[in-house]
C-alpha cells in the first residue's frame, strides 16, 4: 500500500514540475491499476460485515420455537420433551404459556400439563379453565380438573359452569363437572346441523325414465 502511494506521490509532483504524456499516461496507468485492486477487497471486507440472514434468525429472541423451548425448560420440562412438544405444536408460545400457567398456579406437574396442552385445540383455553376450576374448589382435585377440561370441547364455558353452579349450589366438585361435562358436550351438539344440505349439483340431477314402449310379442295362434 505505502509503495503504490509514494509512487503516485513521484508522479503527482513530476507533473506539478514539468507535465508530458509520457507522465500523464504513467499516472492514469498507475491510478486505474490501484483502483482494480481495492475494489474487489472493499467489497470482501462489507460482504463479511453483513449479518447473514440465517444467523439474525438464529439469534433472534423472537423466535417461537425458542421462547416455547426456554419457557418449558424453566419450569421443570425435560430438554428432550421440551423439543418434542415445541416441534410438534402449531402455536409453540401459546403450548408453554398452558404449561407454565398450569405448573405455576395449580399442584399439576408440568410433565402432566405439557401432554394435556400439546392435544388442546385451544392450550390458552385449557389453561383458562384448569386454573379457574382449580382456584375455586379447595380440594385436591388439580389432576381431575385437567382432565375434565381436556375433555370439554368448551373449556371455558366448561370452567364457568362448575364454578357457577358451585357458588349457588352445594355441589360436590365432581359432580358439577360431571353435569357440567355433558351440558358441553350437548351445547356443542347444538350447533352442528341436523340435516344434510343437498348441493346444487344434486338439485339438478333428474331421473331418466324410459319413454319408447317396449315391443310386445302376440301369442301364436292354434
Amino acid at each position: 500500500m505505502g509503495v503504490w502511494r509514494m509512487a503516485m506521490l513521484a508522479i503527482a509532483k513530476q507533473m506539478s514540475k514539468k507535465p508530458n504524456k509520457h507522465v500523464i499516461s504513467a499516472f492514469l496507468k498507475l491510478k486505474n491499476k490501484t483502483i482494480r485492486l481495492f475494489v474487489p477487497a472493499l467489497a470482501v471486507v462489507g460482504w463479511m460485515g453483513s449479518p447473514l440472514p440465517g444467523m439474525a434468525v438464529t439469534a433472534s429472541y423472537a423466535n417461537d420455537y425458542r421462547v416455547c423451548a426456554g419457557r418449558l425448560l424453566s419450569v421443570g420440562v425435560t430438554p428432550d420433551a421440551a423439543s418434542v412438544g415445541c416441534a410438534n405444536a402449531l402455536r409453540p408460545k401459546e403450548l408453554s404459556l398452558c404449561v407454565s400457567r398450569i405448573q405455576k398456579q395449580t399442584q399439576i406437574a408440568a410433565a402432566d400439563a405439557l401432554a394435556s396442552c400439546n392435544q388442546a385445540r385451544r392450550p390458552e383455553d385449557l389453561a383458562t379453565c384448569v386454573v379457574g376450576i382449580s382456584a375455586n374448589v379447595k380440594e385436591a382435585v388439580n389432576q381431575a380438573a385437567l382432565n375434565y377440561c381436556s375433555r370439554s370441547l368448551l373449556p371455558v364455558r366448561f370452567a364457568q359452569c362448575v364454578v357457577g353452579l358451585r357458588a349457588e349450589t352445594d355441589s360436590a366438585p365432581v359432580q358439577a363437572m360431571d353435569n357440567c361435562i355433558d351440558a358441553s358436550d350437548r351445547a356443542v351438539s347444538g350447533y352442528l346441523p341436523s340435516f344434510i344440505p343437498t348441493t346444487r349439483s344434486q338439485q339438478n340431477i333428474q331421473p331418466v325414465f324410459e319413454t319408447t314402449p317396449i315391443p310386445t310379442t302376440n301369442p301364436p295362434r292354434n
